[in-house]
């Protein structure tokens, strides 16, 4: 174990120093971001950089260790590990170094640190360039202290928390103050009797049906179930009477347990025993994301919007929550249920939604991250497996349809030819085995593929050997290398697609759920789809719906994630787009889903999330002031509001006889990790 000093020549540009305090090291990063040059670690072989980081600002801070390759002439760094930490609050953090190798999406935090991304393309050791610990930018400039920089073999234990307190007894950040914030069990109760005590009285626009479509507009005979129409260039989905319905609503709609309290239960103003015999049952243990070949870590998540139902409504309280609050989605011009909610509330309270298969197909030996060996016999009867789920609901008339999955882990990295990582994995998979017959079949000898390669191997058998960056090889390596990775996405949501139709004729497939197009050649297959479905954080979305029908997929285009953030209530992060209040908020949603409507193939928007994300963090550490409801299932009334005058005219919009909101909203800086 070495610690490292840090001193004034290892500032970024930008960066100012401002001295060394008992060991702790100052400075100031300026808006545009930065902080310090770490390149010396590219030099060293020890497995964990550890060090305690300390943000004077209002609100948590997002940095990145970025790392930039010898190979990569835009001088954009490769690669990325993205993490966050609380305002004002010593941080203990651990690096795995080896995360560099691309393999973890989301690795293990350390207790009362915020989210961990990685992100970018492997890098190896010797193409690195420069390293540097840099700060997000920022809209003002922020103070951060480091202390205790080591590097070691050895994980660290748990860090040591200060004695503070940063939530209140309702899960409310404890340390800020806002318009809607309540300051008693007494207040909150009161305020969830009275919303429960408004009465359901359906959408608030008379041309809506009871689907939530628009009876302006009938495009075909009711067949019972959602479907799509294409209309003079214009794509719709359909509502089970046949009139043009617009998906619009939130994500999460359920009160769960996801409030991540272990290790840092000295930061809250109450928080029951596990034994107690009615808030004891709001306590879940759940089991991270591991990176890919690491064992499942469990942590314990506790719901404080549970407890505060249940200090309002007693031993009845989910019966009135779901009674309340998708009478509230209604009330407000939001007729779909979005993906993640209470599987309980599908089907059973006069609102449509969508679903997702509860598992995606897998392999136990995959490519890359979580991408399956998609040629074996394993992955086709998987998929036969995980498609029975959707037997239960293939009657239910509410169901709009079924996602096949969400955000594959293995698509976050830019640019990624699949095909390469079947020949970089040392595993001997169907898939490498169909690639090395392929190139037997298309070459014949193993000097013609030398030949086009540009390679040196004494038979086709080394192909089985590790081989890294195999498409730079050559223009013809690159080509080869592609062709196969359109065939394997072929089988990737080709299988799950089949079987699925097979056990569900009714229901529309609504595809993958993209973080975003990464490559061309993830949209192969789009086919199997009757809708195609990413997600899209943006301020506009008209641009990502274009893409895909640039990229020639002819299909109605379905946004299943977006959100706003502020710093003025609630949590103090702003996920992946920040706003100025919670009123820009408002503006920026209706800005968003009416261009989304406008697009001729944008068919719906669901906003993520339903509730506030925890201020300490939800499982993996994301803490976003991003809810329609705060954590007391109280509304945000500026958001509310907007939502309900976005759904007003939201159908004259889409069939062009409105055009769509111009009033935009003060943008900030990105807050999120």
């Amino acid at each position: 174990m070495e610690k490292i000093m840090v001193g004034r020549g290892m500032l970024t540009e930008g960066a100012v120093w401002l001295g060394d305090e008992g060991g702790m090291a100052r400075l100031r990063v300026p808006v545009t971001g930065g902080g310090l040059d770490v390149t010396w670690l590219k030099e060293r072989d020890e497995r964990y950089l550890v060090f305690s980081l300390e943000a004077e600002a209002e609100h948590s801070v997002p940095v990145n260790l970025l790392v930039y390759s010898s190979r990569e002439e835009s001088g954009e760094p490769v690669f990325g590990i993205r993490f966050g930490v609380l305002p004002q609050i010593l941080t203990g953090i651990c690096m795995d170094l080896t995360w560099l190798d691309a393999h973890a999406l989301f690795p293990e935090t350390c207790p009362g640190q915020l989210k961990i991304v990685c992100q970018g393309r492997r890098v190896d050791r010797e193409e690195i360039s420069r390293i540097v610990l840099a700060a997000l930018p920022m809209d003002e400039e922020t103070e951060l202290k480091l202390s205790e920089l080591t590097l070691t073999d050895t994980r660290p234990g748990d860090f040591s928390l200060p004695d503070v307190k940063l939530v209140d007894e309702l899960g409310q950040n404890k340390r800020k103050e806002w318009g809607s914030k309540l300051h008693s069990i007494g207040e909150m109760k009161e305020m969830l009797e009275r919303q429960a005590g408004e009465a359901d009285m359906g959408y608030p626009y008379e041309d809506w049906t009871e689907y939530g479509g628009w009876k302006k507009k009938k495009l075909a005979e009711g067949t019972g179930f959602f479907t799509r129409c294409k209309e003079d260039g214009r794509w719709w989905l359909v509502d089970p009477l046949g009139y043009a319905f617009f998906s619009v609503g939130p994500d999460c709609v359920v009160a769960r347990s996801d409030c991540r309290v272990d290790g840092v239960e000295k930061w809250m103003d109450w928080l029951p025993d596990r034994e107690d015999p009615v808030y004891g049952r709001m306590y879940e243990l759940h089991e991270k994301w591991p990176p890919v070949g690491e064992a499942r870590r469990k942590c314990t998540l506790f719901s404080f919007e549970q407890a505060n139902l249940y200090r309002a409504f007693g031993e009845g309280w989910y019966e009135e929550w779901k009674r309340m609050l998708p009478g509230q989605l209604r009330k407000y011009g939001m007729n779909t249920l979005g993906n993640w909610s209470d599987e309980r509330l599908l089907g059973t309270t006069g609102m449509p939604y969508v679903t997702s298969l509860p598992r995606f197909p897998g392999t136990e030996q995959n490519i890359f991250r979580d991408f399956p060996d998609v040629f074996s016999e394993e992955y086709r009867l998987d998929a036969e497996e995980c498609a029975k789920a959707m037997q239960a609901k293939s009657r239910d008339p509410w169901m709009v349809g079924y996602f096949l999955r969400n955000e594959p882990a293995w698509a976050f990295v830019d640019n990624l030819v699949i095909a390469d990582e079947v020949l970089y994995n040392p595993a001997r998979t169907v898939c490498k085995e169909r690639l090395v017959e392929s190139l037997k079949a298309e070459y014949q000898t193993i000097e013609a593929l030398n030949g086009a390669w540009n390679s040196s191997f004494e038979e086709f058998e080394d192909l089985y050997e590790s081989q890294a960056h195999v498409s730079q090889w050559s223009e013809r390596a690159g080509r080869d290398m592609h062709a196969f990775s359109r065939k394997m996405m072929e089988e990737y949501v080709g299988i799950p697609s089949r079987a699925c139709r097979k056990a569900d004729p009714d229901h529309m497939n609504l595809g993958m759920r993209w973080a975003w197009v990464s490559d061309p050649d993830v949209v192969t297959g789009w086919e199997n789809f009757d809708v195609f479905s990413i997600n899209c954080y943006a301020y506009d979305p008209t641009a990502a719906i274009q893409n895909i029908v640039d990229l020639g997929v002819d299909l109605p285009v379905l946004i299943g994630e977006f959100h706003f953030g502020a710093l003025d209530a609630g949590p103090s992060s702003t996920g992946l787009k920040g706003v100025a209040s919670q009123y820009d908020r408002g503006l920026a949603y209706k800005y968003y889903c009416q261009r989304a409507a406008a697009h001729p193939y944008g068919v719906g928007c669901h906003y993520f999330q339903c509730y506030d994300q925890f201020v300490l963090g939800r499982f993996d550490g994301e803490n976003y002031n991003i809810g329609l409801f705060d954590i007391c299932s109280q509304p945000y009334p500026e958001m509310m509001e907007a939502v309900k005058a976005c759904g007003a005219d939201l159908y004259e919009v889409a069939a062009g006889e409105k055009m769509p909101a111009e009033e935009k909203a003060e943008r900030t800086a990105m807050i999120a990790f």
